[in-house]
């Protein structure tokens, strides 16, 4: 009757002892939480030369309320056109080092083009 006992009480150790193990094993999902924002800010670097666009028709992720930066080296003048909600305009200078910031509020697809070339530069693929 002892040996009996000590194995029941050693098979019920061993199970709870799988059990916690099992539930401290991964640690709960939890959904996207918004308190401090996104980590990083995403930067697309375009270049405009000779009537070519760097880069072209490209996706770009990104998150909701994620910061965006535009730097932008050109050698005309031109239109950033984000088409977001809310949509925004950029005026391009032919310079060298300009830069223009924006967020997006929606999740969705955005696209950013040049307005008077009339080329797509990318498209963020914004989540939540």
């Amino acid at each position: 009757m002892t040996q009996r006992r000590l194995r029941c009480g050693l098979a019920t150790v061993a199970a709870g002892s799988l059990l916690l193990g099992c539930a401290t094993a991964e640690p709960p999902e939890q959904g996207p939480t918004s308190v401090e924002g996104p980590a990083s800010t995403r930067t697309i670097d375009i270049r405009i030369a000779s009537g070519a666009v760097t880069p072209a028709n490209t996706r770009t992720e990104a998150e909701v309320g994620q910061p965006i930066v535009l730097r932008v080296d050109s050698d005309t003048t031109d239109e950033l056109h984000v088409h977001s909600a809310p949509a925004h305009t950029f005026a391009v200078a032919a310079a060298s080092g300009q830069q223009f910031d924006f967020t997006v509020t929606v999740p969705g697809r955005v696209e950013i083009e040049l307005h008077h070339l009339g080329r797509t530069v990318t498209t963020l693929l914004v989540r939540q």
